[in-house]
């Protein structure tokens, strides 16, 4: 990491709003992905006040719940998201009349579902957006990998990836929301972890 990362993630690692605030100068082209599982109203709201057309790139597998997806139309309604949707190119009902239901994490089969449905689907959105800065939801109590994470940091390709929230607990979240009378949704599944503490891939590989 450049020592000037390594001063940003002293002076703003604890402070998303700042963070946030530092990381929009940073480049012309940002974007905020989204999952909309539980607590994403908080980076959405918290991004899209500063820049309120940011797209928010959603990659939508086709597993989600009912509630997940009633949740994901209500919260772009109330924030005035600029969603850009990105799906697999094969359908879930395609996917599944060919293969049957998805396969579970001991299954050799995975991997290749989770690149089919979330990993290739988002590098054919970081290849059409070419986005400069990337803000992700991604906090260190997820998982083990992530605990490892900085709050800044460049990936190979030179993208600035910025996980405001990194060291919030699920308390600071929910005090968020209640703050700024924001809704939540806990009926969330992704098959590309099925566990929670999991990692899908993506956030290894980008």
């Amino acid at each position: 990491m450049s020592e000037s990362l390594e001063i940003i993630n002293r002076d703003l690692g604890q402070d998303p709003e700042a963070l946030v605030r530092w990381a929009l100068t940073q480049g012309s082209r940002p974007i905020c992905t989204t999952n909309f599982r539980p607590f994403e109203a908080v980076i959405l709201h918290m991004v899209s006040r500063q820049r309120p057309d940011i797209p928010v790139v959603w990659m939508d597998h086709g597993y989600n719940t009912e509630a997940t997806y009633r949740f994901a139309d209500a919260l772009v309604k109330r924030l005035d998201l600029n969603l850009v949707s990105y799906l697999p190119k094969r359908s879930r009902a395609h996917r599944e009349a060919l293969e049957g239901p998805f396969p579970g994490i001991d299954d050799p089969r995975h991997a290749a579902f989770t690149q089919e449905v979330k990993i290739e689907p988002f590098e054919r959105a970081l290849t059409e957006m070419a986005p400069d800065v990337w803000f992700t939801a991604l906090r260190a109590e997820d998982t083990p990998e992530r605990s490892r994470m900085a709050p800044a940091s460049r990936n190979a390709d030179g993208l600035l990836k910025v996980a405001p929230l990194l060291h919030w607990t699920a308390r600071e979240l929910h005090a968020y929301l209640q703050r700024h009378d924001l809704p939540n949704e806990f009926d969330y599944f992704d098959p590309t972890k099925v566990e929670a503490k999991r990692e899908c891939g993506l956030h290894l590989q980008h």
